[in-house]
């Protein structure tokens, strides 16, 4: 019989938010794969787990995934878990959880931390209907074309991700892009010195041109007014009808 894949969430800061249950998958599993097992031994020296580990990440995931769905196929059981988070959001796991479905192997969820939604409910923007895009392709300036086109007339509330580093960078592509919306930073999520910072796209610009950005960022935009959007659309059609 096969084993089981298990998608375990694991803490985004705070190590107090770790399961009970998600603990004890992995304790219990054959396996641990993980983003990067320097990073996760800590995790489990806290919770004094001694599972084996083996990295999957970015740069395996094609040919590590092939040899973890034979480790599930021969009944191995194998947790993935990411840094932090909810593995396969915007992470190589989604790679995973597909070629196990395509070999017939039970893949389950053990639910918990998700930055993008915690963000989310800290943002003061709408939550009832959202997207989330992630990080921005800056490395394929076509693509990274696109998905500003797309973010431009998108009425839902927009999440992504970004790096202190790529930060400043991020916020003028979509104040280029987007014009003067809201946007919430948050950063640190769960940790001590956990920031959430309402503001516009503009002001934020400004901060940061004197403030150095520190730490993961999650960015929650205001989506596009519906009205505004509408009445775009009504000039247009009037302009093509002269």
């Amino acid at each position: 019989m096969a084993g089981t894949l298990y998608l375990c969430a694991t803490p985004i800061g705070n190590l107090r938010d770790m399961t009970p249950r998600a603990a004890e998958t992995l304790q219990n599993v054959d396996l641990i794969a993980a983003e990067d097992t320097r990073n996760s031994i800590r995790l489990l020296n806290h919770f004094d787990i001694h599972t084996p580990m083996t990295s999957y990440h970015e740069y395996n995931r094609v040919e590590k995934g092939h040899e973890l769905v034979r480790l599930l196929q021969e009944g191995k059981d194998v947790a993935l878990i990411t840094d932090a988070g909810t593995p396969a959001i915007s992470d190589p796991g989604e790679l995973l959880v597909k070629m196990c479905q395509e070999a017939g192997i039970t893949v389950t969820s053990l639910p918990g931390p998700a930055a993008c939604i915690t963000a989310l409910t800290l943002s003061g923007l709408s939550t009832r209907r959202f997207c989330f895009e992630g990080f921005l392709p800056f490395d394929n300036k076509k693509e990274l074309r696109a998905v500003l086109e797309e973010l431009k007339a998108e009425t839902r509330t927009i999440i992504l991700y970004e790096a202190p580093h790529h930060l400043i960078r991020t916020l003028k592509c979509l104040e280029e892009a987007l014009g003067e919306r809201r946007i919430t930073l948050c950063r640190e999520l769960t940790k001590k010195f956990e920031t959430v910072f309402p503001t516009t796209l503009q002001e934020a610009l400004r901060y940061y041109e004197t403030q150095e950005p520190r730490g993961e960022y999650v960015l929650v935009v205001e989506g596009r007014s519906r009205q505004e959007k509408e009445q775009e659309q009504q000039a247009a059609y009037l302009e093509m009808s002269m």
